[in-house]
């Protein structure tokens, strides 16, 4: 059901919205290429691989919760094996750091299976050991939704391309269905967490973080979760851990805290983790 709804969605769209020309992917490989980007990472996660991530603020960096679960995909990832390396190029990053804790949207629940559901809350934030404030490195500001037929953008790291970001700069917005974005971006694996952005008065603005990858109808696509509901609590839950821990914490050396999600249960079918 799930899948018929979503490929006719698609079907509806495509017959009646106007798309620009989707672009290539662009290496960034030196410094002039990648200005402005430095604040997306790569997310290297022991014995899992790597991810995308990107920094909107000092010390805290936005991601795709079902990057932060084991290869097997049974249990969260020890906080201590999760290294952010920012503006990563050609073995050379801009900032490095480890995470103290993270939090995952208390309403994703990794052992549901591809569900749509599960993919509208499919974020997680991780908190830094340290803020990352060299000036070169500007935290992304977070935009409000985007329309259906939106030219948006995707900059990551994925397979083959590891070692230096690619930039999508045209790709689009197709539609939205239950809080997920389906898109025609180019992604692969190693793209979870990426951020989608859409450019507001000249400036990058972050919309989304890629989650998924499918075939609708014979197109390959890419899916994100909508934002607007799931990032406002999930900072809210962050600031008030934080100020838990900082009460707590005031006189001694802070421990690393993982923060596993909560509980949630939906049926379906579906999708490519990238």
């Amino acid at each position: 059901m799930r899948t018929t709804l979503i490929s006719f969605l698609f079907a509806a769209l495509t017959a009646t919205a106007s798309f620009a020309q989707s672009t290539g992917l662009q290496e960034l490989n030196t410094g002039n290429e990648a200005r402005g980007w430095e604040a997306v990472g790569r997310l290297d996660i022991v014995g899992k691989g790597f991810c995308t991530g990107t920094l909107i603020q000092p010390d805290l960096v936005l991601t795709a919760a079902h990057c932060l679960f084991d290869s097997a995909g049974e249990t969260a990832v020890d906080v201590a094996d999760i290294e952010f390396l920012a503006g990563l190029r050609n073995g050379r990053p801009e900032a490095v750091r480890s995470a103290r804790s993270f939090l995952v949207h208390p309403s994703y629940d990794h052992a549901d299976g591809e569900t749509i559901s599960r993919l509208r809350y499919d974020v997680a934030l991780i908190v830094l050991n340290q803020p990352i404030r060299a000036t070169e490195i500007e935290a992304f500001e977070v935009s409000q939704t985007a329309q259906s037929g939106t030219e948006i953008g995707v900059i990551s790291y994925a397979e083959g391309r590891e070692e230096a970001p690619s930039l999508q700069q045209i790709c689009n917005l197709l539609g939205a269905q239950d809080g997920v974005l389906i898109m025609d971006c180019n992604v692969n694996f190693g793209a979870s967490g990426s951020p989608v952005f859409r450019y507001e008065n000249g400036q990058p603005r972050l919309v989304s973080v890629v989650s998924a990858m499918a075939e609708i109808e014979g197109q390959d696509v890419s899916l994100a979760p909508d934002l607007a509901e799931p990032l406002p609590f999930m900072l809210s839950q962050i600031q008030g851990q934080q100020t838990r821990l900082t009460r707590q914490t005031e006189d001694t050396p802070t421990t690393a805290r993982r923060i596993r999600p909560g509980e949630r249960a939906d049926t379906g079918a579906l999708f490519v983790r990238p």
